[in-house]
């Protein structure tokens, strides 16, 4: 008995030992924080414009939208909490979301890794090229994804009459007789939308790859050439790309983005809603809730289920893209 009584005691003083070792290495870590913000306050100032105009305008409304898509608001009345109704309308009632999630997941699947593989081989390619020439071909490149007049050029193309240039090729050779009704026929509206999408994809993503290729140490490949890398592509995969780590995880961010976010392609050239929306998107979706009927908590949580769907892939592409080179 009295060994038991004399066990307690002991444990107790281990635990107060290890709780007390815990306080001191954080505080310790505290103290080496505060010392490293003393130490460069000159940066935190300069940084302090950007992180208050990032917090207000982009960290706050997600979590303000995160925060509405629990509530019924309609803009005229003050928000009501409704806990998970949004959700579970959004998943078991609403039927043009799960039409819209498919349509989006597709798009994310096809057009994410092929623009994204595209713009790294183009970028490649055009790297090899110097002067005024290597630019010439960068603007020509990267001009669909700035032009304005984009969708006036596809409009054209996929004019349904037989003046559309698609239409009036497709007679002129003999494989149909009639013209296509491209966007008002549902089985052309999504790969339609794909092939336009990949046509203007080659964007910010692209030029951060022409950057990254530009700052490439020379002397790695002499070294890799030693190392008994012999041609090209062994170069590209054991040097070129993992002395761009940081380029490539920018432009994956990029194409994640653009490839969940379609939605003006989709309005532009098929109309908002679609035929039998075949073109509907996600935010496609959150446009028609959001700034049509004004039920800003049941877009809010569109919005939110977007948002997850990002943040999970680009967390899924850092993995991949970490393992580059090996």
């Amino acid at each position: 008995m009295a060994k038991n009584t004399e066990t307690v005691p002991a444990a107790e003083n281990k635990a107060a030992a290890a709780a007390m070792d815990a306080n001191l290495e954080k505080a310790k870590k505290q103290g080496r924080l505060w010392f490293r913000i003393k130490r460069n306050k000159i940066s935190y100032i300069m940084l302090a414009p950007y992180l208050i105009l990032f917090t207000f305008f982009t960290i706050a409304p997600v979590l303000v939208s995160m925060g509405f898509s629990f509530t019924y608001f309609n803009m005229l009345e003050a928000p009501t909490f409704v806990g998970w109704k949004n959700y579970i309308k959004l998943f078991l009632d609403d039927d043009i979301f799960m039409i819209a999630l498919k349509n989006t997941l597709l798009f994310a699947v096809i057009t994410g890794p092929v623009s994204y593989i595209l713009c790294v081989l183009f970028a490649w390619i055009i790297n090899e090229f110097r002067g005024k020439m290597r630019a010439f071909l960068t603007l020509i490149f990267y001009a669909p994804s700035i032009c304005g007049q984009a969708y006036l050029v596809w409009n054209i193309i996929l004019n349904p009459g037989r003046t559309g240039w698609l239409n009036g090729m497709l007679i002129k050779w003999g494989f149909i007789d009639e013209p296509i009704l491209w966007m008002q026929t549902e089985k052309y509206v999504l790969p339609v939308l794909v092939i336009v999408q990949l046509w203007l994809s080659l964007g910010t993503g692209f030029l951060s790859f022409i950057a990254g290729l530009q700052t490439v140490d020379k002397s790695l490949y002499e070294a890799a050439a030693m190392d008994g890398v012999k041609n090209r592509w062994q170069e590209l995969w054991y040097v070129t790309l993992p002395s761009m780590k940081p380029q490539l995880m920018f432009g994956a961010v990029m194409q994640i983005t653009q490839s969940f976010a379609v939605a003006d392609i989709s309005i532009q050239l098929a109309g908002n809603p679609s035929v039998n929306y075949a073109g509907a998107t996600i935010v496609t979706h959150l446009l028609d809730y959001g700034t049509t009927r004004f039920e800003m908590g049941y877009a809010s949580a569109i919005a939110t289920v977007l948002f997850l769907l990002m943040v999970g892939t680009n967390k899924l592409v850092q993995k991949i893209l970490g393992r580059v080179g090996e």
